[in-house]
């Protein structure tokens, strides 16, 4: 997340919200943002939703993800949302939004997907 120059910017219980601010080198040749850096960040927000909601000892992996690109992503920033759906002893679901925001005001649905992740305990690692 440091590399595509990603920030968290809201941590609550089963909801993290990842900001990815629009620069050249996370642009495709259209000037959006690039499919890769839209689906990373909703990836690692949707992980650390999961976080939220597991003891100190455990950690996550993505099992899978599906995402739907919705609209180029063309505006200041993306604000990637992981919300826990469903959260499992082995097994989390979660959902995926990404939205542009332009200003601090219009935010556009940009991308929307769901995710499984698997609970691994740290010192399995």
């Amino acid at each position: 997340m440091t590399h595509l120059g990603a920030r968290l910017a809201h941590i609550g219980p089963g909801r993290v919200h990842i900001e990815l601010p629009a620069r050249p080198e996370v642009t495709q040749q259209h000037g959006y943002i690039h499919a890769g850096a839209t689906s990373a960040v909703a990836d690692s927000a949707g992980g650390y939703a999961a976080l939220t909601l597991f003891d100190e000892d455990s950690d996550v992996l993505t099992v899978e993800y599906k995402i739907n690109l919705l609209a180029p992503a063309a505006d200041d920033h993306l604000d990637a949302i992981g919300t826990v759906l469903k959260s499992g002893r082995t097994l989390t679901v979660c959902q995926l939004e990404v939205y542009a925001v332009q200003g601090g005001d219009e935010r556009k649905l940009v991308a929307n997907g769901q995710q499984t992740l698997i609970r691994v305990n740290r010192a399995d690692r």
